[in-house]
């Protein structure tokens, strides 16, 4: 499909575009203070700016691009809706590129979950998604308590806040997520993840806990604003039997670990777990906004209407998204992206070995973070430093300056997340790395006086 190029901006015409956005655009505004760039073409990894400078892009819409930009297969799929005259909005009804959709995305979930599955198609953003999981439960079961977990993150509306990080005031119980580098228990490793699951059972268990049986649990198999916490298969496991054995609902976010991103299609498998609920957002419409929620025909208790939107149908997402299934699908990129993900976290953890700043390299796939901290700084009695914000934020400057867009991410901003597309080439992975360690290192000189004493991070 040929593309028509935006003809090249004037000089200096970015500059105004930002300045635009700086006067016109709300306060909340994020990604855009960052990183100051404007975008005018893209394809795979690379976005060139209106500037004439080209960058290696390990943002990927926050995880939305599984293939990249605007990868033929996807761009093709658009053409054809495009071009056969199809009706581009149509609500919830029935349509022949829905049904697509609907198939592939079967064909790619947990047999068990497949097998008896229901979908419902929400408004196009992961948040509405999470708001619809809630509801469904909250419908099936009668009850409407929630459990969730520290560190989360699972939107931006009012109930899908409520089950994050952050929250405050809410009938949410907050679990502890198992962490190997800062455990909240201090232990770490596989002991930690049991005292989180003896602590989930006692909560459930004790009638004085003041937690009565909720509606749901919600769980992220790899927390990514959270600091890209990958959680550990057996607690995973253990979660699973806890809420099974006392008929709680078990929902799986993989609004950001799906389609390929962790190693496996659906980041629930390494665990071998099915859940009752899985949230689908981002790389399921290929580029494009869609989501929905699958789930198990019993919890399906809503009536007409219950959970409605009017941007539900979007066609055009539909036949991306099910041209960006099949292709991760038929051509292995889970597999993939478990071998280039596990050989670039090898060479980021070499890296740390040379800079102590670098406190943790963890991730699963292609979904990579790298906690920066302040060993100097760290209390005599302290399991392990503090994290380094201020260091952080200066090695994603030093990475825009160097033509490679990362996003920060954890507790403190203090984790450098890589979430490249699938389709990265080796050659692009270690371009991608060696811009890191270029960056890192001009980061810490910049912290530093010049006499080479350190300033605090």
């Amino acid at each position: 499909m040929a593309v028509t190029e935006p003809a090249p901006a004037p000089p200096a015409a970015h500059e105004g575009i930002l300045r635009r956005q700086s006067l016109r655009e709300s306060a909340a505004r994020t990604y855009a203070r960052s990183l100051p760039i404007v975008p005018v073409r893209a394809r795979g990894l690379t976005i060139e700016g209106a500037d004439g400078r080209r960058y290696l892009d390990c943002l990927s819409g926050a995880g939305t691009l599984a293939l990249g930009h605007n990868h033929p297969v996807v761009l093709e799929a658009i053409k054809k809706v495009l071009d056969s005259g199809a009706p581009l909005h149509v609500l919830d009804l029935a349509t022949p590129v829905k049904d697509a959709f609907t198939t592939e995305l079967f064909a790619t979930l947990p047999q068990e979950l497949a097998e008896d599955a229901r979908i419902q198609f929400c408004g196009p953003a992961g948040t509405d998604a999470v708001e619809a999981a809630l509801k469904l439960v909250r419908t099936a079961t009668g009850r409407s308590g929630l459990l969730a977990f520290t560190g989360a993150y699972h939107g931006m509306t009012a109930g899908a806040l409520d089950v994050s990080g952050g929250a405050t005031d809410v009938r949410v119980s907050r679990l502890p997520f198992p962490q190997n580098y800062r455990c909240p228990y201090g232990v770490g490793g596989e002991r930690g993840a049991e005292l989180g699951a003896r602590w989930t059972e006692s909560l459930l268990d004790d009638p004085k806990s003041g937690v009565p049986t909720p509606a749901g649990m919600i769980v992220e198999p790899v927390q990514g604003e959270g600091g890209v916490n990958p959680a550990p298969d057996n607690w995973m496991r253990r979660m699973r039997g806890i809420t099974a054995d006392r008929g709680i609902p078990l929902i799986a976010d993989e609004v950001q670990t799906g389609v390929g991103r962790t190693g496996a299609f659906w980041a629930v498998e390494h665990s071998g777990v099915v859940p009752d609920v899985m949230v689908l957002s981002k790389a399921i419409g290929g580029s494009l906004p869609l989501a929905v929620i699958v789930y198990r025909s019993e919890l399906d208790a809503w009536q007409p209407g219950a959970h409605a939107g009017t941007f539900r149908g979007n066609q055009l997402a539909m036949a991306a998204g099910a041209a960006t299934l099949a292709f991760v699908r038929e051509n292995r990129l889970a597999d993939r992206a478990a071998t280039l993900g596990a050989r670039m976290l090898g060479r980021l953890q070499g890296l740390a070995t040379a800079h102590p700043c670098i406190g943790d390299v963890r991730g699963r796939g292609l979904m990579i973070g790298v906690e920066l901290v302040d060993p100097d700084s760290a209390a005599p009695d302290a399991m392990v430093p503090p994290p380094a914000p201020e260091l952080a934020s200066a090695v994603q400057q030093q990475c825009l300056d160097r033509g490679l867009i990362v996003e920060l991410g954890g507790r403190h901003s203090a984790v450098v997340r890589l979430l490249p597309p699938l389709t990265l080439t080796d050659e692009q992975a270690m371009a991608v790395l060696d811009r890191f360690a270029d960056a890192l290192a001009a980061a810490e000189r910049s912290l530093h006086g010049s006499n080479g004493s350190r300033q605090s991070y």
